[in-house]
């Protein structure tokens, strides 16, 4: 009986959706990987791009979705990975219990964060979070016994026994993470989410408390960037303050505005190309690789302004007028209301 009601959904709801089937392939794909390619520093690159995409989707919720300007949010990444660090290396205590802890850690810092968000909007907002993470920086100077000051903390144990095994706890936390904060935005949470980002004082007219959501989002947010931010320190076993620098900041901002903000998944495709990318450019290029790496950035931003998810959505896909169902982009009528759909998406 379940069979059978997994069988039906597949039929009805994601093989006549083009961008859908691409994802269930993706998947399975990604799944059956390590079989068929099974090098190390392949599997390595791979377990970086689900890390990563993870960190990329929690700033697409707490700026595309909820409009709050965050331009430190290495803090939440940074303030799980030296928490998961700290207490496995002067506390032996298991990355089990440390990845939790440490994203709850982050929630606090997402706390914290958030309260200049209730009087500070815009650049200003931008400008205050992207100021945190220098001011950790200094902490952790300061508390050098605990954290290694700028020689960062070495030894932390793997979380996983194998590079493979971690692969797949990877690549499970990314689908499960992207699920959650997907279902999280297209839930009443993330309808007040966007009637903030769209008109604060409206939303607050209309009863909504945006105190408390504007909170939220960035408890969210930190929740999975923190999230991230331990996984990375039990993969990469060595944690340092770069962690909190600008550049770290900046890639998922990059990385969303290439895939498509405000849909989650497109910070993930993001991760997908750029990351490759980069990694190709670096080794066959050296020192040009960032020209030519930004250029590809233009190029984009240019033919692409709403991301690369909004073009292949665009070539793909149809929204039903009367439905909002899904199509793909050759029904002339809607697989669900029959209504006409246009010959041309969006119009």
């Amino acid at each position: 009986m379940r069979i059978g009601n997994i069988t039906d959904y597949l039929k009805k709801e994601i093989f006549p959706v083009p961008t859908r089937v691409m994802a269930f392939v993706g998947l399975a794909a990604l799944v059956a990987f390590p079989l068929i390619m099974d090098q190390p520093h392949i599997l390595r690159l791979m377990i970086m791009i689900f890390i990563f995409s993870i960190f990329a989707a929690s700033w697409d919720l707490i700026s595309a979705y909820t409009g709050q300007v965050v331009l430190g949010h290495a803090l939440f990444f940074g303030v799980s990975a030296y928490t998961c660090a700290m207490l496995n290396t002067h506390f032996n205590m298991s990355p089990v219990m440390t990845i939790p802890i440490g994203a709850v850690v982050a929630v606090a810092a997402g706390l914290i964060a958030g309260f200049p968000a209730l009087r500070l909007k815009g650049i200003y907002l931008g400008l205050t979070t992207m100021a945190m993470p220098v001011v950790l920086v200094a902490v952790i100077e300061y508390m050098r016994s605990y954290t290694g000051g700028e020689q960062g903390i070495i030894g932390i144990e793997q979380l996983a026994t194998s590079r493979v095994h971690f692969y797949y706890i990877a690549l499970l936390l990314m689908v499960v993470s992207i699920a959650v904060l997907m279902k999280i935005t297209r839930s009443k949470i993330g309808l007040i989410f966007q009637a903030i980002r769209d008109d604060e004082i409206a939303a607050r007219a209309s009863g909504v408390n945006t105190t408390y959501y504007k909170l939220l989002s960035f408890s969210l947010s930190g929740l999975f960037a923190g999230l991230a931010g331990g996984l990375y320190a039990h993969f990469m076993r060595v944690i340092g303050p770069s962690v909190f620098e600008f550049s770290f900041s900046f890639e998922p901002i990059i990385w969303t505005i290439f895939g498509g903000g405000a849909s989650i998944v497109g910070p993930v495709i993001g991760v997908f190309i750029l990351l490759p990318v980069v990694e190709m450019l670096h080794v066959h290029l050296g020192d040009n690789a960032t020209l030519i790496y930004y250029l590809i950035l233009v190029i984009v931003v240019v033919f692409a302004p709403g991301g690369v998810l909004r073009l292949i959505n665009r070539y793909t896909e149809k929204v039903c007028p009367e439905c909002m169902t899904v199509n793909a982009f050759p029904r002339r009528q809607c697989r669900v209301c029959s209504a006409k759909l246009s010959a041309v998406n969006g119009e």
